[in-house]
Protein backbone atom coordinates (compact mmCIF):
# COMPACT_ATOMS: atom_id res chain seq x y z
CA UNK A 1 0.00 0.00 0.00
CA UNK A 2 1.22 3.52 -1.02
CA UNK A 3 2.36 6.21 1.76
CA UNK A 4 0.07 9.46 2.16
CA UNK A 5 2.21 11.31 0.01
CA UNK A 6 2.52 9.06 -2.69
CA UNK A 7 -0.87 7.34 -3.06
CA UNK A 8 -2.06 10.46 -5.50
CA UNK A 9 0.94 9.30 -7.84
CA UNK A 10 0.07 5.40 -7.21
CA UNK A 11 -3.57 6.44 -8.26
CA UNK A 12 -2.44 8.00 -11.06
CA UNK A 13 -0.06 5.36 -11.92
CA UNK A 14 -2.83 2.84 -11.92
CA UNK A 15 -5.58 4.80 -13.57
CA UNK A 16 -3.57 6.19 -16.25
CA UNK A 17 -2.32 2.17 -16.77
CA UNK A 18 -5.69 0.25 -16.57
CA UNK A 19 -8.37 3.42 -17.05
CA UNK A 20 -11.05 4.32 -14.44
CA UNK A 21 -11.28 2.49 -11.09
CA UNK A 22 -14.47 2.09 -8.88
CA UNK A 23 -15.06 5.12 -6.12
CA UNK A 24 -15.14 2.55 -3.60
CA UNK A 25 -11.31 1.45 -5.04
CA UNK A 26 -10.32 4.98 -5.32
CA UNK A 27 -11.63 5.65 -1.64
CA UNK A 28 -10.11 2.45 -0.04
CA UNK A 29 -6.54 3.32 -1.33
CA UNK A 30 -6.76 7.00 -0.37
CA UNK A 31 -7.79 5.97 2.93
CA UNK A 32 -5.46 2.94 3.74
CA UNK A 33 -2.49 5.15 3.33
CA UNK A 34 -3.88 8.63 5.16
CA UNK A 35 -4.51 6.58 8.35
CA UNK A 36 -1.26 4.27 8.25
CA UNK A 37 0.87 7.48 7.56
CA UNK A 38 -0.50 10.21 10.36
CA UNK A 39 -2.11 10.68 13.69
CA UNK A 40 -5.19 12.56 11.89
CA UNK A 41 -7.19 13.59 15.28
CA UNK A 42 -7.08 16.91 17.18
CA UNK A 43 -6.22 20.58 16.95
CA UNK A 44 -3.04 19.37 15.12
CA UNK A 45 -4.34 16.69 12.75
CA UNK A 46 -7.47 17.34 10.28
CA UNK A 47 -10.46 16.70 12.66
CA UNK A 48 -11.79 16.21 16.11
CA UNK A 49 -13.91 13.38 17.35
CA UNK A 50 -16.64 13.62 20.30
CA UNK A 51 -14.00 11.78 22.94
CA UNK A 52 -11.33 14.20 22.36
CA UNK A 53 -13.89 17.10 23.09
CA UNK A 54 -15.08 15.49 26.36
CA UNK A 55 -14.30 12.91 28.88
CA UNK A 56 -18.15 13.12 29.69
CA UNK A 57 -19.00 11.43 26.31
CA UNK A 58 -16.92 8.56 27.12
CA UNK A 59 -18.14 8.33 30.30
CA UNK A 60 -21.63 7.73 29.53
CA UNK A 61 -20.73 5.15 26.88
CA UNK A 62 -19.01 3.21 29.75
CA UNK A 63 -22.08 3.65 31.87
CA UNK A 64 -24.23 2.95 29.10
CA UNK A 65 -22.28 -0.11 28.59
CA UNK A 66 -22.34 -1.31 32.21
CA UNK A 67 -25.69 -0.91 32.89
CA UNK A 68 -26.47 -3.05 30.32
CA UNK A 69 -24.16 -5.88 31.66
CA UNK A 70 -25.28 -5.54 35.09
CA UNK A 71 -29.13 -6.20 34.02
CA UNK A 72 -28.03 -9.05 32.37
CA UNK A 73 -26.49 -10.24 35.40
CA UNK A 74 -22.94 -9.55 34.92
CA UNK A 75 -21.45 -12.54 33.18
CA UNK A 76 -17.77 -12.89 33.72
CA UNK A 77 -15.34 -13.35 30.41
CA UNK A 78 -17.12 -10.05 28.36
CA UNK A 79 -14.91 -8.67 25.96
CA UNK A 80 -14.45 -4.97 25.46
CA UNK A 81 -13.98 -4.56 21.26
CA UNK A 82 -13.83 -0.90 19.37
CA UNK A 83 -13.91 -0.26 16.28
CA UNK A 84 -11.30 2.41 15.15
CA UNK A 85 -10.43 3.32 18.62
CA UNK A 86 -8.34 6.99 17.66
CA UNK A 87 -6.02 7.47 20.06
CA UNK A 88 -7.93 5.58 22.73
CA UNK A 89 -9.68 8.17 24.59
CA UNK A 90 -12.75 6.84 24.57
CA UNK A 91 -11.83 3.51 25.90
CA UNK A 92 -10.35 5.14 28.33
CA UNK A 93 -13.01 7.00 29.62
CA UNK A 94 -15.68 4.20 29.05
CA UNK A 95 -13.54 1.37 30.88
CA UNK A 96 -12.72 3.77 33.96
CA UNK A 97 -16.76 3.94 33.95
CA UNK A 98 -17.08 0.32 33.50
CA UNK A 99 -14.56 -0.20 36.39
CA UNK A 100 -16.50 1.43 38.80
CA UNK A 101 -19.36 -0.98 38.80
CA UNK A 102 -17.39 -3.77 38.26
CA UNK A 103 -17.00 -4.69 35.09
CA UNK A 104 -13.63 -5.21 33.51
CA UNK A 105 -13.83 -6.91 30.13
CA UNK A 106 -10.93 -7.93 28.11
CA UNK A 107 -10.17 -4.84 25.79
CA UNK A 108 -9.97 -5.41 22.24
CA UNK A 109 -9.19 -2.91 19.42
CA UNK A 110 -9.76 -3.50 15.72
CA UNK A 111 -6.99 -1.25 14.21
CA UNK A 112 -4.93 -0.82 11.17
CA UNK A 113 -3.09 1.90 11.43
CA UNK A 114 0.92 1.72 12.99
CA UNK A 115 0.83 5.54 14.04
CA UNK A 116 -2.66 4.90 15.94
CA UNK A 117 -1.66 1.46 17.86
CA UNK A 118 1.65 3.08 18.99
CA UNK A 119 -0.48 5.71 20.91
CA UNK A 120 -3.33 3.38 21.74
CA UNK A 121 -0.60 0.77 23.40
CA UNK A 122 1.02 3.89 25.68
CA UNK A 123 -2.35 3.70 27.62
CA UNK A 124 -3.83 0.47 26.93
CA UNK A 125 -0.82 -1.65 27.39
CA UNK A 126 -2.93 -5.06 28.47
CA UNK A 127 -4.96 -4.30 25.34
CA UNK A 128 -5.20 -7.05 21.97
CA UNK A 129 -4.78 -5.76 18.39
CA UNK A 130 -6.72 -6.96 15.30
CA UNK A 131 -5.78 -6.14 12.07
CA UNK A 132 -9.33 -7.76 11.07
CA UNK A 133 -12.57 -8.59 12.76
CA UNK A 134 -11.84 -12.19 12.02
CA UNK A 135 -9.47 -12.48 14.91
CA UNK A 136 -11.87 -11.47 17.44
CA UNK A 137 -12.38 -13.93 20.29
CA UNK A 138 -15.33 -16.11 19.90
CA UNK A 139 -15.68 -17.17 23.49
CA UNK A 140 -17.99 -14.71 26.02
CA UNK A 141 -19.88 -11.70 24.74
CA UNK A 142 -18.73 -8.92 23.04
CA UNK A 143 -19.39 -5.20 23.71
CA UNK A 144 -18.63 -3.48 20.38
CA UNK A 145 -18.22 0.15 20.22
CA UNK A 146 -18.02 1.79 16.75
CA UNK A 147 -17.83 5.73 17.22
CA UNK A 148 -17.09 7.33 13.75
CA UNK A 149 -15.96 4.18 12.18
CA UNK A 150 -18.33 3.09 9.29
CA UNK A 151 -18.19 6.74 7.80
CA UNK A 152 -14.41 5.86 6.75
CA UNK A 153 -14.96 2.55 4.80
CA UNK A 154 -15.20 2.67 0.80
CA UNK A 155 -18.80 3.65 -0.77
CA UNK A 156 -20.27 2.64 -4.32
CA UNK A 157 -21.96 5.00 -6.04
CA UNK A 158 -24.65 4.50 -9.20
CA UNK A 159 -25.32 7.43 -11.43
CA UNK A 160 -28.48 7.36 -14.01
CA UNK A 161 -27.86 8.11 -17.14
CA UNK A 162 -30.13 8.28 -20.49
CA UNK A 163 -28.87 4.74 -21.06
CA UNK A 164 -29.54 3.54 -17.67
CA UNK A 165 -27.53 3.20 -14.04
CA UNK A 166 -23.77 3.30 -14.24
CA UNK A 167 -21.07 2.81 -11.66
CA UNK A 168 -19.32 5.99 -10.61
CA UNK A 169 -15.75 5.68 -11.60
CA UNK A 170 -12.68 7.86 -10.70
CA UNK A 171 -11.02 9.06 -13.99
CA UNK A 172 -8.02 11.24 -14.97
CA UNK A 173 -8.37 14.64 -16.46
CA UNK A 174 -5.63 17.06 -17.16
CA UNK A 175 -3.84 15.77 -14.78
CA UNK A 176 -6.62 15.92 -12.15
CA UNK A 177 -8.67 13.16 -10.67
CA UNK A 178 -12.69 13.34 -11.60
CA UNK A 179 -15.81 11.14 -10.97
CA UNK A 180 -17.39 9.77 -14.36
CA UNK A 181 -20.19 7.41 -15.15
CA UNK A 182 -18.56 4.00 -15.94
CA UNK A 183 -19.10 2.53 -19.99
CA UNK A 184 -21.46 -0.37 -17.98
CA UNK A 185 -24.97 -0.49 -18.24
CA UNK A 186 -25.49 -2.80 -14.74
CA UNK A 187 -29.54 -1.90 -13.88
CA UNK A 188 -29.22 -4.74 -11.85
CA UNK A 189 -27.25 -3.50 -9.08
CA UNK A 190 -29.91 -0.76 -7.90
CA UNK A 191 -33.44 -1.63 -7.07
CA UNK A 192 -36.69 -1.88 -9.03
CA UNK A 193 -38.17 1.50 -6.83
CA UNK A 194 -35.33 3.57 -8.35
CA UNK A 195 -36.17 2.88 -12.23
CA UNK A 196 -37.32 6.61 -13.66
CA UNK A 197 -35.29 8.44 -11.34
CA UNK A 198 -34.12 11.35 -13.14
CA UNK A 199 -30.67 11.26 -15.62
CA UNK A 200 -27.99 12.51 -12.77
CA UNK A 201 -29.38 11.16 -9.83
CA UNK A 202 -26.60 9.30 -7.58
CA UNK A 203 -27.24 6.26 -5.51
CA UNK A 204 -24.71 5.77 -2.83
CA UNK A 205 -23.86 2.17 -1.06
CA UNK A 206 -21.38 0.86 1.02
CA UNK A 207 -20.68 -3.33 0.63
CA UNK A 208 -17.72 -2.99 2.90
CA UNK A 209 -20.00 -1.60 6.03
CA UNK A 210 -22.89 -4.36 5.01
CA UNK A 211 -20.30 -7.20 5.07
CA UNK A 212 -18.32 -6.15 8.60
CA UNK A 213 -21.84 -5.21 9.99
CA UNK A 214 -23.11 -8.59 9.36
CA UNK A 215 -20.10 -10.46 10.48
CA UNK A 216 -20.24 -8.94 13.55
CA UNK A 217 -24.28 -9.27 14.01
CA UNK A 218 -23.65 -13.34 13.60
CA UNK A 219 -20.98 -13.37 16.34
CA UNK A 220 -23.41 -11.36 18.94
CA UNK A 221 -26.06 -13.59 17.68
CA UNK A 222 -23.93 -16.95 18.35
CA UNK A 223 -21.96 -15.04 21.84
CA UNK A 224 -24.35 -12.36 23.01
CA UNK A 225 -23.44 -8.74 24.08
CA UNK A 226 -24.50 -5.88 21.95
CA UNK A 227 -22.77 -3.04 19.34
CA UNK A 228 -23.40 0.53 20.01
CA UNK A 229 -22.46 2.63 16.67
CA UNK A 230 -22.61 6.22 16.71
CA UNK A 231 -21.59 7.89 13.27
CA UNK A 232 -23.16 10.99 11.13
CA UNK A 233 -25.48 9.48 8.43
CA UNK A 234 -29.30 9.01 7.76
CA UNK A 235 -31.93 6.99 8.86
CA UNK A 236 -33.88 6.52 5.72
CA UNK A 237 -32.72 5.66 2.32
CA UNK A 238 -31.90 9.09 -0.17
CA UNK A 239 -30.49 10.14 -3.15
CA UNK A 240 -27.12 12.36 -3.69
CA UNK A 241 -23.39 11.87 -3.44
CA UNK A 242 -22.56 12.07 0.66
CA UNK A 243 -18.87 11.56 -0.39
CA UNK A 244 -16.75 14.58 1.68
CA UNK A 245 -12.78 15.12 2.73
CA UNK A 246 -11.36 17.48 5.21
CA UNK A 247 -8.17 18.55 5.54
CA UNK A 248 -6.46 20.92 8.32
CA UNK A 249 -10.48 20.93 9.46
CA UNK A 250 -11.43 22.64 6.32
CA UNK A 251 -13.59 20.61 3.89
CA UNK A 252 -12.14 19.94 0.60
CA UNK A 253 -12.72 18.78 -2.62
CA UNK A 254 -12.51 14.20 -2.38
CA UNK A 255 -10.22 14.09 -5.50
CA UNK A 256 -7.55 17.02 -4.61
CA UNK A 257 -5.92 15.41 -2.13
CA UNK A 258 -6.27 11.24 -1.75
CA UNK A 259 -3.89 9.91 0.77
CA UNK A 260 -3.23 13.10 2.23
CA UNK A 261 -7.14 13.69 3.09
CA UNK A 262 -9.82 11.82 5.40
CA UNK A 263 -12.11 10.90 3.32
CA UNK A 264 -15.89 9.91 4.74
CA UNK A 265 -19.68 9.18 3.39
CA UNK A 266 -22.80 9.72 5.55
CA UNK A 267 -23.79 6.11 7.13
CA UNK A 268 -26.64 4.28 6.29
CA UNK A 269 -28.33 3.63 9.08
CA UNK A 270 -31.28 2.21 7.65
CA UNK A 271 -29.51 -0.41 5.58
CA UNK A 272 -27.39 -1.32 8.54
CA UNK A 273 -30.05 -1.82 11.12
CA UNK A 274 -31.89 -4.14 8.34
CA UNK A 275 -28.51 -6.76 8.21
CA UNK A 276 -28.46 -6.80 12.33
CA UNK A 277 -32.35 -8.12 12.13
CA UNK A 278 -31.78 -10.72 9.26
CA UNK A 279 -28.86 -12.00 11.78
CA UNK A 280 -32.05 -11.58 14.63
CA UNK A 281 -30.53 -9.55 16.89
CA UNK A 282 -32.86 -6.22 18.21
CA UNK A 283 -32.35 -2.88 16.74
CA UNK A 284 -32.72 0.13 19.12
CA UNK A 285 -32.52 3.67 17.00
CA UNK A 286 -31.33 5.38 15.45
CA UNK A 287 -31.74 8.58 17.42
CA UNK A 288 -29.94 11.96 17.39
CA UNK A 289 -26.46 12.27 19.72
CA UNK A 290 -27.98 15.11 21.58
CA UNK A 291 -31.41 13.29 22.74
CA UNK A 292 -29.52 10.00 23.15
CA UNK A 293 -26.72 11.75 25.83
CA UNK A 294 -29.50 13.92 27.42
CA UNK A 295 -31.02 10.73 28.04
CA UNK A 296 -27.89 9.37 29.62
CA UNK A 297 -27.66 12.66 31.69
CA UNK A 298 -24.99 14.79 30.02
CA UNK A 299 -26.73 18.10 31.20
CA UNK A 300 -26.77 16.70 34.50
CA UNK A 301 -22.75 15.50 34.16
CA UNK A 302 -21.55 18.51 32.46
CA UNK A 303 -22.83 20.77 35.33
CA UNK A 304 -21.34 19.32 37.95
CA UNK A 305 -17.86 19.49 35.75
CA UNK A 306 -17.83 22.41 35.78
CA UNK A 307 -18.67 23.10 39.20
CA UNK A 308 -15.50 20.93 40.03
CA UNK A 309 -13.43 22.68 37.60
CA UNK A 310 -14.45 25.89 37.09
CA UNK A 311 -11.06 26.86 35.22
CA UNK A 312 -12.73 24.69 32.47
CA UNK A 313 -16.23 25.90 33.02
CA UNK A 314 -16.14 27.69 29.57
CA UNK A 315 -14.74 24.72 27.40
CA UNK A 316 -16.98 22.13 29.45
CA UNK A 317 -19.60 24.14 28.19
CA UNK A 318 -18.74 24.55 24.48
CA UNK A 319 -18.13 20.77 24.45
CA UNK A 320 -21.37 20.15 25.80
CA UNK A 321 -23.16 22.34 23.01
CA UNK A 322 -20.91 20.58 20.17
CA UNK A 323 -21.99 17.11 21.53
CA UNK A 324 -25.82 17.90 21.53
CA UNK A 325 -27.06 20.67 19.92
CA UNK A 326 -28.73 20.18 17.01
CA UNK A 327 -27.08 22.43 14.84
CA UNK A 328 -23.40 20.79 15.58
CA UNK A 329 -23.33 16.75 16.56
CA UNK A 330 -26.73 16.70 17.92
CA UNK A 331 -28.61 15.76 15.16
CA UNK A 332 -26.61 14.74 12.20
CA UNK A 333 -24.78 12.46 14.56
CA UNK A 334 -26.96 9.59 14.86
CA UNK A 335 -26.86 6.25 17.63
CA UNK A 336 -28.02 2.76 16.96
CA UNK A 337 -27.81 -0.41 18.98
CA UNK A 338 -27.92 -3.80 18.07
CA UNK A 339 -28.74 -6.44 20.92
CA UNK A 340 -28.20 -10.05 21.35
CA UNK A 341 -32.11 -11.10 21.77
CA UNK A 342 -31.26 -12.02 24.96
CA UNK A 343 -29.85 -8.94 26.69
CA UNK A 344 -31.74 -6.41 28.35
CA UNK A 345 -33.31 -3.52 26.50
CA UNK A 346 -30.71 -0.28 26.12
CA UNK A 347 -31.52 2.82 27.82
CA UNK A 348 -31.51 6.27 25.48
CA UNK A 349 -33.60 5.12 22.41
CA UNK A 350 -37.22 5.43 24.35
CA UNK A 351 -37.98 9.40 22.54
CA UNK A 352 -39.23 10.26 19.79
CA UNK A 353 -36.62 12.23 17.67
CA UNK A 354 -36.63 15.70 18.80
Amino acid sequence: MPEAESAAHYLAEKIDRDGPIALSEYMAIANAAYYAAKDPIGEQGDFVTAPEMSQIFGELVGIWLSDLWLRKGSPDHIHYVELGPGRGTLASDALRAMSKFGAKPQVHFVETSPELKAKQAKVHESAAWHETIETLPTDGPLLIVANEFFDALPVEQYIATQAGWRRHMVARERNKFIAIPGTEIINNRVSKSSAGLPAGTILESSPASIEILGALSSRIAKQGGLMLIIDYGYDRPGTGSTLQAVKEHLPISPFDSPGTSDLTAHVDFHSLGNIAKTRLLSVHGPVGQGQWLKSLGIDQRAKRLAELVPKKADSIRAAHHRLTHPDEMGRLFRVMAATSMEWPEPEGFTYGEP
